[in-house]
């Protein structure tokens, strides 16, 4: 292709020096004259072509980058895509397990019925043999009487079947009522999570435990409710199997059925608004970490310092001069730039993401201590890391982050300077 592309040149050159050459030598007949303007009309030619090819390549070069990073977004979707379908193929198991119960249900049910037609069968039978014997009416009237006593007997049974349904029925009331009960408490929660909201700028841990707490509480009454539907369904299945005889309870269920929809819509009413206060509280953590405060009393100060023992180690990491990373020779310019632009304590995520197998544990310590949370300063990470070198360095879509294998080289350079250059000012003060 570099071949052909000269070539190309080549021709364009001698054709402009043949054309300015014969031009130049019609009017005058200089050879000279004419032979100098043929040269720098060649000269001016092949420059321009040159010039061209040069921007050319640019530009391929530009969309060729813009390519590449269209390709590795479109790799995280891939990834992202497949964690969808194994979610998708788990339920579709469960489903399919159910679904094989259900059928045992059913064989089950149809033994049932075929054990009922035999027994009618053989009453039928039985009914041929009494027309036929006439002569023994006495014993019949006895069988008749036997008969009529096993009836009563199970008469009773039902009676006593249909009483244990009422009890049952009663001990359902009896949640449902404590499940209103938990409600009220939980609304009574939020209305003082809402009065709390206006403290915020003082009080934001023990918000973030009131909303973890809150969260915890949720997840429980989602599991009762989860309890109660199985125990709805169990009732419902009872009743299909005894329709015959109690239909009066049919008209109970129902009211119970509407009852558990209501607080399924109180229950998604309360998630909507744990969503909007997760919101608010994620909001106001950014405006925390993109404006400056205001300055603080000294009773304030010593508040935080209490609260907050990594302030001294993350001043004492942003005091290192940015002048001192950015001439460092052991990495390359860009990450020279990327270490300047971090502060202390993201430094600290690198190194424990680096260097511990799970380091959830001293990521959440890290922003605790600076106030935010531990998805925030990964991505804080990953946006100066855009910004600088124009990639991603950290995974965070599995259940600790991780590095990339690409730049764990680098990173550890990185982290080694930064522990070099904290030894360095520390002996200095």
């Amino acid at each position: 292709m570099q071949s052909v592309m000269i070539g190309n040149r080549f021709i364009l050159v001698i054709v402009a020096f043949s054309v300015s050459f014969g031009l130049s030598l019609v009017p005058s007949w200089d050879f000279n004259k004419a032979f100098l303007t043929g040269v720098i009309t060649a000269v001016t030619i092949h420059t321009t072509a040159l010039f061209i090819d040069k921007r050319r390549r640019n530009y391929e070069m530009f969309v060729l980058g813009s390519l590449r990073k269209r390709i590795k977004d479109m790799e995280g979707l891939k990834a992202r895509v497949v964690t969808e379908i194994n979610q998708i193929e788990e339920h579709h198991n469960l489903l399919y397990a159910e679904s094989q119960q259900l059928q045992n249900q059913v064989i089950e049910s149809r033994s049932q019925r075929d054990n009922l037609h035999r027994e009618l069968r053989t009453f039928a039978g039985q009914k041929k043999q009494l027309e036929k014997e006439v002569s023994s009416l006495q014993t019949e009237i006895n069988n008749l009487q036997n008969n009529q006593n096993e009836l009563n007997n199970a008469f009773s049974i039902l009676t006593a079947e249909k009483r244990r349904l009422e009890s049952n029925c009663n001990v359902y009331r009896a949640e449902i009522t404590q499940l209103q009960s938990q409600i009220s408490e939980l609304q009574h929660e939020k209305q003082e999570i809402e009065s709390n909201l206006t403290l915020l700028g003082r009080l934001k841990p023990q918000l973030e435990e009131k909303l973890y707490e809150l969260r915890i509480a949720i997840q429980e009454l989602e599991v009762e409710t989860t309890q109660n539907n199985q125990l709805l369904v169990a009732t419902k299945t009872e009743k299909e199997n005894i329709q015959a005889i109690l239909d009066s309870s049919q008209t109970q269920l129902a009211e119970h059925k509407a009852e558990l929809q209501q607080l399924q819509a109180q229950i998604s009413l309360l998630q909507e608004e744990r969503d909007s206060l997760q919101n608010q509280v994620w909001e106001l953590l950014q405006q925390v970490e993109t404006f400056n405060p205001e300055p603080l009393s000294d009773n304030s100060q010593e508040d935080d310092i209490e609260l907050f023992p990594f302030s001294e180690i993350i001043q004492s990491s942003d005091a290192i001069d940015n002048s001192e990373v950015e001439t460092s020779p052991n990495i390359s310019k860009e990450w020279n730039n990327f270490l300047g632009n971090l502060p202390g304590y993201e430094l600290q995520v690198l190194k424990a993401i680096v260097e511990q197998d799970n380091p959830n544990s001293a990521i959440k310590k890290i922003a605790e201590a600076n106030i935010t949370m531990p998805n925030l300063l990964i991505d804080s990470i990953n946006e100066r890391a855009n910004d600088t070198i124009g990639e991603l360095i950290i995974n965070s879509d599995s259940d600790s982050p991780k590095v990339y294998q690409e730049y764990i080289t680098d990173v550890k350079k990185m982290i080694a300077m930064y522990e070099g250059l904290m030894a360095r000012h520390t002996s200095s003060n």
